[in-house]
């Protein structure tokens, strides 16, 4: 075991998964000088090594200030037999490759009969709460939920980061993993050895009796400030579920932990409408209704374009004033 950071675990995967297969590539903008698994204009190093000294030109590729063009050479690589992974910066920038993302990436497996498989992945960098304005903030992850085809991983911790980023690359369908830029400096100990975490299986992150808090990318920090914060003022016991795979999502064990509390809180940052909050609150209304003992609250950002106002952003997403509030809502009489 080793201390990394979150940044640091993604470098340590993907030269873990170039290590281990020569059709493992990196494309992007800029990768050839900030290729330390980077994301956002290579602000910071994921790996001590040099991967382009180490992987050379053929494998670390620059491509040119075009998503659409990028998203469309990477499906055609996957379909031709390499296993790419995408760096597309700002999760927000996926808008300019819907076509490709949703109409080729998405679909070419089922269209060709499965004669070809799409062994890529993109990863995007959600920046919000750093106030970069509406442009540059999105949490767009639920939109491509919607999108049948699609993987989709939120990595909270450095841990996952690295273990599900493993199965991602050595997965046959295309993988889209949203990076919290609010979580690129946590430190963990993580296993230095390969290790990959299944898609589709949730983490508990903590053991409790009274709620369960489903929560989602960097809510899940706060979400366990929060059941800290209620257990001592309020003795209330918290479970806390940390989905991990947002596509497969592992429904049963949502279900499992809301059966034993009989309440449920949900935190994500995306919006309220149509997000990840909303399938799983539907989820559990339509398995297990009579087990609830209380209405299931979401906590999520409102309806709203995100502000540049450092001030006006912060009320934005979940913190552990709101997440604990809810908390006490559906727990106390």
């Amino acid at each position: 075991m080793t201390v990394m950071s979150y940044l640091g675990a993604i470098g340590a995967a993907q030269r873990e998964a170039m290590d281990a297969d020569d059709r493992v590539i990196i494309i992007g903008e800029d990768v050839e000088a900030n290729v330390y698994g980077t994301t956002g204009a290579g602000k910071s190093r994921t790996d001590k090594g040099d991967f382009l000294q180490m992987y050379g030109k053929n494998r670390i590729r620059n491509t040119p200030i075009s998503e659409e063009g990028i998203v469309g050479a990477a499906a055609g690589a996957a379909m031709t037999g390499l296993r790419p992974i995408v760096d597309l910066s700002y999760s927000s920038f996926l808008y300019m490759a819907m076509d490709q993302l949703v109409n080729q990436v998405a679909k070419n497996r089922y269209m060709f009969g499965g004669q070809a498989s799409m062994p890529v992945v993109f990863r995007s960098a959600m920046f919000y709460g750093l106030n970069t304005g509406a442009h540059h903030s999105d949490r767009p992850y639920p939109m491509f939920m919607n999108v049948p085809g699609l993987k989709i991983i939120a990595p909270a911790s450095p841990a996952d980061a690295k273990g599900l980023l493993r199965s991602a690359i050595d997965s046959d369908d295309p993988v889209l993993t949203f990076e919290a830029c609010l979580l690129w400096g946590m430190k963990e100990e993580v296993d230095e050895s390969a290790f990959h975490i299944p898609l589709g299986v949730a983490r508990t992150v903590r053991e409790g009796t009274d709620v369960t808090v489903v929560a989602i990318s960097s809510s899940v920090p706060e979400a366990v400030a929060a059941a800290e914060l209620v257990q001592e003022k309020r003795g209330i016991s918290v479970e806390i579920i940390d989905p991990r795979t947002l596509v497969p999502l592992d429904r049963d064990a949502i279900l499992r932990s809301v059966a034993k509390t009989g309440r449920l809180v949900i935190a994500e940052p995306a919006h309220r409408t149509c997000g990840a909050a909303a399938e799983i609150s539907a989820h559990v209304a339509e398995q297990i209704f009579d087990e609830l003992k209380a209405p299931i609250v979401r906590v999520t950002a409102p309806d709203m374009q995100i502000p540049f106002s450092p001030a006006l952003e912060k009320q934005m997403y979940p913190t552990k004033e709101t997440i604990a509030s809810a908390i006490e809502k559906v727990a106390l009489p």
